[in-house]
């Protein structure tokens, strides 16, 4: 078994390197939208509201705040469950950090940069804005991780292989990535859990990902 989490900057080519990288290794591609199309089916229809919201100590304590996050770490650990994956940000590095042969992975790039390949990718004349952008980001995914579970996105340790893609292109990424996991999956446990010793207990959690996976792949 074996899974892959990247967690990425806006501009780093996250995206792109997740694209191709789930083709060369025929794995399936978990991105925002499927999980979000996941927890719409218990409910939880504000999620991308919320995650793009900084949450404050009195909402850290909101009950439906907390059913949410602790439906998208069954979400997550169904889809882990099912093997052969790439979990793309919402905070499966922390929530899969602790098994064996899970590769977690981080893609990042100076700040200008990023900024340079928002303003590309958006067709923005206004530097300003971009540089605006690329802060917003980064401030929404660092604040949804620290507040949530307690850690900084940015830190080199909690990751097996952290890759600056303005240095790193895409097709190489993709190489020292295939290669990383090709290590992983021949090291052993070192007491750490095993994949395999992922018990998902929710049916209904584990029948919603499954059917997601099976309407994204008709």
């Amino acid at each position: 078994m074996s899974v892959i989490t990247i967690s990425r900057e806006i501009g780093s080519e996250g995206a792109v390197v997740a694209q191709q990288l789930a083709r060369a290794l025929d794995y399936r591609l978990i991105d925002k939208t499927m999980l979000e199309s996941v927890l719409k089916q218990f409910g939880f229809v504000q999620f991308a509201r919320n995650y793009e919201a900084s949450a404050s100590y009195w909402d850290r304590m909101d009950e439906s705040r907390l059913e949410m996050v602790a439906t998208l770490n069954r979400v997550l650990k169904a889809t882990a469950s099912l093997d052969n994956v790439i979990l793309l940000g919402r905070g499966a590095f922390v929530v899969l950090g602790g098994y064996a042969n899970v590769l977690n992975v981080r893609l990042q790039a100076p700040f200008t940069t990023r900024v340079q390949r928002v303003m590309d990718r958006r067709k923005l004349t206004d530097r300003a804005k971009a540089e605006k952008i690329v802060k917003e980001s980064d401030h929404v995914r660092a604040s949804f991780i620290q507040s949530w579970y307690g850690v900084r996105w940015d830190i080199a340790s909690y990751y097996n292989l952290v890759i600056d893609t303005s240095l790193v292109g895409p097709d190489m990424a993709v190489d020292w990535i295939v290669a990383a996991q090709k290590a992983v999956a021949q090291t052993t446990a070192d007491g750490r859990r095993d994949l395999k010793s992922l018990e998902v207990d929710d049916v209904v959690v584990l029948r919603a990902v499954q059917e997601a996976f099976g309407s994204n792949e008709g």
